[in-house]
């Protein structure tokens, strides 16, 4: 029979860089927003919080909220099932934890600032 080695710990701060990582992978992000001011007092020692991303790991699982802004023209709410799932994917194939939610807000949309034209 194996014998464990010692113990792997996972530290809060690495699953918001897995959320930070795959949101910022995604077709149609253009960056991500601010956490509301109510987030950021939430941060604890099994929670933590950046860039527009709070973790909070619980007994049913990790959940992860992802605060963004998106491009002009995509289709937002596949963008945010997309993000839900690949979020989910990341974390249970890189730390083997189970998800118990990823809630994505869309807090902005980035219109596409075009050139002035020579009629200008």
């Amino acid at each position: 029979m194996d014998e464990p080695l010692g113990e792997v710990t996972i530290a809060p701060n690495v699953l918001t860089t897995i959320v930070r990582q795959t949101t910022l992978e995604q077709r149609g992000v253009t960056r991500l927003a601010p956490l509301p001011p109510k987030m950021r007092s939430r941060v604890g020692s099994v929670r933590a919080a950046d860039d527009g991303v709070f973790v909070a790991v619980t007994e049913q699982g990790v959940r992860a909220e992802v605060h963004l802004a998106a491009e002009n023209g995509v289709n937002l709410l596949k963008l945010g099932e997309t993000l839900q799932a690949n979020i989910t994917r990341a974390i249970e194939e890189m730390v083997c934890m189970t998800v118990a939610s990823v809630d994505v807000y869309i807090d902005d949309v980035t219109l596409a600032i075009l050139p002035p034209t020579q009629d200008s």
